[in-house]
């Protein structure tokens, strides 16, 4: 792999943040019109389509177990993000809530305890810091932990396992596929949460259906492609270091959008949890900070 091909995947994750972030924009102005599960039963069940579609010849070649596995780590997303759309429906802050949900990147190695593994020595750092981050959050007068907090706080512990679990599978399954196995059953998923919790009804709005197709293509379809690419194309610690940009953005996005504004507790609650996210990744922060320093000047 050269350098040149190494730079323009780091830049093409830079974009997949900026998509994410995007996301939670597109989606929280499709709510607007949708209730919330059946907006994830439209926009994940298409995006799983047009991915399968378009690496058919691998979801064919799938063997069983292979399956079982996809599916195990797709009905684990999908209840993730069941409490994550919960979350950006009833939550107060969407830039705090992009904070909470990425909390599952520091609950990762947890996880990977609870499957037999030893977690890195990061996590003992990362965790108190992400405590002291939540309780910044609740000690703001203007921030209360309602249902919507606790559905992204929900979301983050799912989050983590599916990371876990979707590892586990890509080890043998092409990504194609599980990402087209993954996103249907999402959908697949939300599904029955909707018929037996909300009420349908197809908005008649044409802006909502846009915000919708945005969803699908732009923030689901080509966010996830781009990043199953660009993830073969760099290190993990490159990506991993990168992806921790999502938040940030979707904070800066909806204060330019919907005009939120952090005070200045919230802002360093959000601080600590995203010092958090970098201490429990500090390895992937070490070797990406040597590609930046000359070699000249570590020589010194």
């Amino acid at each position: 792999m050269t350098q040149a091909v190494s730079v323009k995947a780091d830049l093409v994750l830079v974009l997949v943040t900026l998509l994410a972030a995007a996301g939670w924009i597109f989606s929280k102005e499709a709510l607007a019109g949708l209730a919330p599960l059946m907006f994830i039963f439209i926009r994940f069940v298409s995006a799983g389509v047009v991915v399968g579609a378009v690496g058919w010849k691998d979801v064919q070649a799938m063997s069983q177990a292979e399956w079982i596995r996809a599916l195990r780590s797709g009905a684990c997303f999908g209840m993730a993000i069941a409490f994550w759309i919960m979350g950006l429906k009833h939550g107060q802050h969407m830039g705090v809530g992009a904070f909470l949900t990425c909390l599952g990147v520091v609950m990762v190695p947890l996880v990977i305890l609870l499957f037999g593994d030893r977690p890195p020595s990061t996590t003992w750092v990362s965790l108190p810091l992400a405590a002291a981050g939540l309780g910044c959050l609740s000690l703001d007068g203007t921030f209360v932990f309602g249902f919507g907090e606790l559905c992204y706080l929900a979301a983050a512990c799912l989050f983590a396992l599916t990371f876990v679990l979707t590892s586990r599978a890509a080890a043998s399954i092409p990504a194609i596929a599980l990402t087209s196995v993954q996103l249907t059953v999402v959908g697949l998923v939300a599904l029955p949460l909707s018929l037996a919790f909300e009420t349908w009804q197809l908005p008649g709005v044409l802006n909502i259906w846009l915000w919708v197709l945005a969803s699908t293509l732009i923030a689901t379809c080509l966010r996830f492609f781009l990043q199953t690419w660009a993830q073969g194309k760099t290190s993990s610690s490159s990506a991993a270091l990168i992806m921790m940009l999502e938040p940030v953005w979707t904070a800066f996005l909806a204060a330019f959008w919907f005009g939120e504004q952090m005070t200045l507790m919230q802002m360093l609650g959000c601080g600590l949890i995203f010092t958090a996210l970098l201490a429990s990744r500090w390895r992937s922060v070490i070797r990406v900070a040597g590609k930046l320093v000359p070699a000249t000047a570590r020589s010194w």
